[in-house]
């Protein structure tokens, strides 16, 4: 008998969404661990927060939400909101009951403002690192180091001097025409005004400069989980400064190995490494000067294996941009980027742990 196309409305329904998601879905593992990590902020998020008035929208759902748009590449916060608002699995991911009321954008936004006085993408990142560590998923003898370029918020048209008021557009319109071609800018006479903070700069010959940040990853070898991370300002020094900040996050005395790219050979720099007990398995940079990485350390077997693991951090980087939406941020000054590449880097390394911890 052939049924009939037609729909009636139900004033009760009995299904809770909990049964509505298979027991092997993906996001149950992600869950589970995010839950963890959050439990372990709640006394962090206390202090956040002033013991009376009007209840805020909880952080814990705060943070699942900003998980989600991560995970699965969500441009927008508005796009965020309609989405949880009509999706079963992200309404039961965030915790949200079917009949809840969907949050207005805006107040979503300034409560997750909110979530940056506390540092808490920094202190969630080391939670998910803690339960890492606590499977034994990490290594504390083997490194690497690398660094990528996050393109800014703004366009070349705000790349303006320092010393001069702002022209009024001569077209009149919101988008007037530029002609910046045989001036000569630079970071010390020219200054973005969309994004201050943004530094015009260029990793490699051949390639145009940018208006960018710069961000740094420190990967252990065993599983290419990211364990430490720093977000700064573009800059030829940059990714060795970040570098030598990002190993005293490591800590303890033993001897442990780095890779890197020729960018790392740099004498005065593997001096230090070596001064700090490191061994720098950096790629060997002999093109137009001697390299600073001789046969104490090529020599050993350990070396090529270095060499071999480095390439893993790329997969990181590959993952933030293409995923994580850290090809061009959607965010404006070094805080909220380096809050939005740290909480990125947490959610990159729960994708890698739901795979690598057995199941629960």
């Amino acid at each position: 008998m052939r049924g009939q196309d037609t729909q009636q409305a139900v004033m009760f329904s009995y299904v809770s969404l909990e049964e509505r998601i298979p027991a092997d879905h993906p996001l149950r593992a992600i869950r589970a661990m995010a839950d963890g990590a959050l439990r372990a902020l709640s006394p962090l998020f206390a202090k956040l927060y002033a013991p009376t008035g009007r209840d805020s929208i909880p952080p814990e759902r705060l943070l699942r939400a900003l998980l989600l748009q991560v995970l699965y590449t969500i441009r927008s916060e508005r796009q965020l909101m309609e989405q949880i608002h009509y999706n079963l699995l992200y309404r039961w991911f965030v915790n949200l009951n079917i009949d809840d009321v969907m949050w207005d954008v805006t107040v979503f936004t300034k409560n997750r403002d909110r979530l940056l006085e506390g540092d808490v993408a920094q202190a969630f990142f080391e939670q998910v690192l803690a339960q890492a560590r606590a499977g034994h998923l990490l290594s504390d003898e083997h490194f690497t180091v690398d660094g990528t370029l996050i393109e800014a918020w703004a366009g070349h048209k705000s790349f303006k001097r320092k010393d001069e008021p702002p022209a009024p557009p001569e077209d009149g319109t919101r988008n007037p025409t530029v002609d910046f071609k045989k001036e000569k800018r630079s970071n010390k006479t020219h200054q973005s005004t969309t994004d201050p903070e943004a530094r015009l700069f260029k990793k490699s010959e051949g390639v145009g400069a940018q208006l960018c940040y710069m961000g740094h990853v420190l990967m252990e070898n065993r599983n290419g989980l990211a364990v430490s991370a720093r977000l700064t300002q573009a800059s030829g020094t940059a990714e060795r400064d970040a570098c030598l900040e990002m190993l005293q996050d490591i800590g303890g005395n033993q001897r442990v190995t780095l890779g890197g790219d020729k960018n790392y050979d740099v004498r005065d720099f593997v001096d230090t490494l070596r001064n700090l007990n490191v061994t720098p398995h950096v790629a060997q940079n002999d093109t137009n000067r001697k390299s600073a990485i001789d046969g104490r350390t090529t020599r050993h077997p350990g070396y090529a294996v270095s060499m071999n693991k480095r390439k893993r951090v790329e997969e990181i980087f590959g993952w933030l941009k293409t995923v994580g939406m850290m090809r061009k941020t959607r965010h404006r000054g070094t805080e909220k980027v380096g809050w939005m590449f740290t909480f990125s880097l947490a959610a990159y390394n729960l994708v890698r742990m739901r795979h690598l911890l057995p199941a629960a």
